[in-house]
């Protein structure tokens, strides 16, 4: 690689597991060799990184399910960076065990939806036979 320039983006993102929006900056070397292939290269902090669109998690939660935003948005809408920079895991204040509420037990969705499905057939199916054998004799369909 012989021909190239380096430009400077700012990529907004959120998160859409905790709603953490933020920025990150990068460097972009572009790239040229003399067989007029082209390359880039994206750093952060003088290191080689990912393209913000691959690979990029959120600084708060970890997750990778992200959106981005065009170039400058954050600027022209100040509101959604209100939010403080997470405080690093390791500073996360420990809750004792005993103020910990245990979440309500659910049933799991495919026990749920047989019981929302199956009361009614069974309503119905018990109708239908408590009609049958238990109705006069002479009134069958």
């Amino acid at each position: 690689m012989h021909d190239g320039f380096e430009s400077r983006e700012s990529w907004p993102f959120e998160c859409l597991r905790c709603l953490y929006v933020w920025e990150e900056d990068y460097v972009v070397r572009h790239l040229t060799d003399e067989h007029g292939n082209e390359a880039e290269i994206w750093l952060t902090s003088g290191m080689p990184v990912q393209p913000p669109w691959s690979g990029t998690s959120c600084p708060a939660c970890g997750a990778f399910h992200l959106t981005s935003f065009p170039a400058g948005y954050l600027a022209r809408h100040p509101e959604l960076t209100a939010a403080p920079d997470p405080v690093p895991l390791a500073q996360v204040p420990v809750v004792p065990v005993k103020d910990i509420v245990p979440p309500v037990a659910r049933a799991p969705l495919p026990r749920r939806l047989l019981i929302a499905v199956g009361l009614p057939v069974v309503a119905f199916v018990g109708y239908e036979l408590y009609q049958y054998v238990l109705s006069p004799i002479g009134h069958h369909h």
